[in-house]
């Protein structure tokens, strides 16, 4: 069977999938120790020989985290679990688990699952978005998560927000250091923060999303400007990687009008006479980091290869 794991800010999920037909088996989640290093390997470390006991077999394990293993030192980067970073987590892991381990950013976990058996199931290249408190990706091409010779590849959230009106210059600070990154417009608190810019009302992204569906004007407006703002995002990024499929993730993929309203207006960033990339929600919702990292074995046909 096969094993994933999917290490949050907050929860730690592991799954257990079918070798056969990834089927899941069990789940089960826990709180994340937060800010303890050694307790959060030694959870993992329970969580996998809990549900080998329970299943009564062995597993390959994957996992993915908030971060990645940064090719240069080989230690954690860019997590939004600081405690990690740093450090040798996935030798660190190998050590406490007595056995390999494959270890892969969170957006890439979700962009493979629904590559594998999700929306995306059967597509040459496909893109995976994560909408939620920050904004990720993934790319999966061939059924294989390219990861990049720096391991930051389909990280689309820290570019500039594409062909920018002037009211969007130069941008809303973003924690990278920079101003105008696509996560400070398109993420969760930032769809709610420019509500509050152009309203001057304090309101969650989930207030402003409903206020829109209750007739609110302003509220219909701060959603208008958020689907165009994706769409040029994502035009810019099908102007690159020309996927076939890009499934949205995260907490705003649940928003019916963005699959109508984004493909109506991309096509007139797209450079293309045709716009044949498909914009999908994913299958697996919230399951698919897990099933994603358990993905990252392929079957033993494939692994030889």
């Amino acid at each position: 069977m096969r094993i994933g794991i999917d290490l949050g800010g907050t929860k730690i999920e592991i799954a257990a999938l079918d070798e056969a037909d990834g089927a899941v088996l069990a789940r089960e989640r826990i709180a994340t120790p937060r800010g303890d290093y050694d307790a959060t390997i030694a959870a993992i470390r329970d969580l996998v020989a809990g549900m080998e006991a329970r299943l009564g077999r062995g597993g390959t394990v994957g996992i993915g985290i908030p971060g990645a293993i940064s090719p240069a030192s080989g230690l954690v980067k860019n997590a939004n679990s600081t405690w990690l970073i740093g450090r040798p987590f996935d030798r660190d892991l190998e050590v406490a688990l007595g056995r390999p381990v494959r270890l892969a950013n969170d957006a890439n976990c979700f962009a493979l699952s629904e590559a594998v058996d999700g929306s995306a199931a059967g597509a040459a290249i496909m893109f995976g978005v994560i909408l939620g408190t920050g904004v990720g990706g993934g790319i999966v091409v061939n059924g294989r998560v390219l990861t990049g010779a720096n391991a930051i590849s389909g990280e689309w959230g820290h570019n500039p927000l594409p062909w920018p009106e002037d009211t969007e210059r130069p941008g809303p600070a973003c924690y990278c250091g920079r101003h105008g990154c696509i996560e400070t417009f398109l993420s969760g608190p930032g769809l709610a923060a420019d509500h509050q810019r152009a309203t001057g009302t304090a309101m969650s992204a989930e207030d402003v999303v409903a206020a829109a569906a209750g007739g609110d004007a302003a509220a219909e407006a701060t959603m208008r400007r958020y689907e165009d703002r994706l769409a040029r995002a994502l035009a810019h990024l099908v102007n690159i990687l020309d996927p076939e499929v890009i499934v949205l993730g995260g907490g705003l993929s649940g928003l019916p009008r963005l699959y109508e309203a984004v493909p109506r207006l991309w096509g007139r960033y797209i450079f293309s006479d045709h716009v044949a990339t498909r914009l999908l929600p994913p299958v697996h919702g919230d399951a698919g980091g897990v099933r994603g990292a358990a993905w990252l074995w392929p079957p033993e046909r494939e692994d030889r290869r």
